[in-house]
């Protein structure tokens, strides 16, 4: 089974902005030194929840750090942005890291990350598929010119190239949009697994993914489809659940807050404001841990990912850096991760 790493770069009260960027270069070195395929960073904005603003020029620094591990996207929100930019600094990465650049696409969350760069949520769908294609065409044709009512390329040659060929691999964050999951199959693109997905969900949706391919007598390409999951691995279960339990309540207070904010953000607020004015509550760490995480003893989380072999998943992806988890925990976990549960799963 391929191992990936995967983080958002939160942001809590109390948490230095420095540290979180250093301390995500450090995960991804001891991640490819442990034989780790893939790091996968997320994009968002104006937010505490993820400080993953520029993801690609955060691949850019990886890329000169690091020597064999493949640097991803997940995601890339196209709709924020003009396709020849995301073009140009996609294909220098690549060109950087020598051809190690996976690019996944979503649609991200609206509210303000939209009505921060001034995009309508409405079109979203459209607007999403034509700038991946976009993007694509720049990577793949000369002089590529495109009619858009959400943007214009006229007669463009992209520099540098990229150096995948024929362009870097696409991925598509997919979750229950019938839409989304035609637009990936019909273009032959990939599917990423996001770890807000209950387990159960993201696996139906895997099935789902395989049997569209198999209807279209293409292949699935499961050996390069990451499953991403919240993980931590401790010596005991109690210890791992008590290591987490606020990392896990606060990544679903922001989210449930992010979702009740449109025209400003939580970022110079305390979180505790949030939780007294709110009216409900939202998943508890209990359900995330049951649901959604693997947290646990390495025969524990060992065993949660041999079900997922089961399943035919065999791209396994980490988020061991949770809702501002220390450093320390973070290192802790990924060797306790390398010593007792790769040996199971392997």
């Amino acid at each position: 089974m391929k191992l990936g790493l995967f983080t958002h770069m939160s942001w809590p009260e109390g948490v230095n902005q420095t540290s979180v960027f250093h301390n995500s270069v450090e995960q991804v070195r001891l991640a490819e030194s442990m034989g780790y395929h893939g790091a996968w960073f997320a994009e968002h904005h104006f937010t505490r929840y993820s400080m993953g603003s520029s993801v690609l020029l955060m691949l850019g620094h990886l890329a000169a750090v690091t020597e064999k591990i493949r640097l991803g996207t997940a995601v890339i929100v196209p709709n924020l942005h003009n396709p020849i930019r995301i073009a140009e600094d996609s294909a220098l990465v690549d060109l950087l890291s020598l051809g190690r650049l996976d690019v996944g696409f979503g649609r991200g969350t609206y509210g303000y990350e939209y009505g921060g760069f001034g995009v309508p949520a409405e079109d979203s769908q459209s607007r999403f598929r034509e700038t991946v294609l976009a993007v694509k065409d720049l990577w793949c044709d000369k002089g590529v010119s495109v009619d858009s009512p959400f943007f214009s390329v006229r007669n463009v040659d992209l520099v540098p190239s990229v150096v995948q060929s024929p362009h870097p691999p696409i991925y598509i964050a997919a979750t229950r949009s019938e839409e989304t999951l035609d637009f990936m199959i019909s273009n032959q693109f990939l599917l990423c697994i996001a770890v807000v997905q209950d387990t159960d969900a993201a696996l139906a949706l895997v099935e789902k993914y395989r049997r569209l391919c198999h209807q279209e007598g293409q292949p699935d390409h499961m050996d390069d489809v990451p499953f991403f999951r919240y993980v931590h691995v401790a010596d005991t279960e109690r210890r791992a659940l008590e290591n987490t339990k606020k990392h896990v309540d606060w990544i679903q207070d922001i989210m449930q807050w992010r979702r009740n904010l449109v025209d400003a953000t939580e970022v110079h607020l305390p979180m505790q404001k949030w939780r007294n004015e709110r009216s409900e509550l939202p998943l508890d760490s209990h359900y995330i841990s049951e649901k959604r995480a693997f947290i646990g003893t390495p025969e524990a989380v060992a065993e949660k990912i041999m079900m997922l072999k089961d399943h035919g998943i065999s791209y396994f992806g980490c988020n061991f850096a949770m809702g501002g988890i220390s450093q320390e925990e973070v290192i802790r976990s990924m060797k306790l991760f390398e010593k007792k549960v790769i040996p199971l799963i392997s």
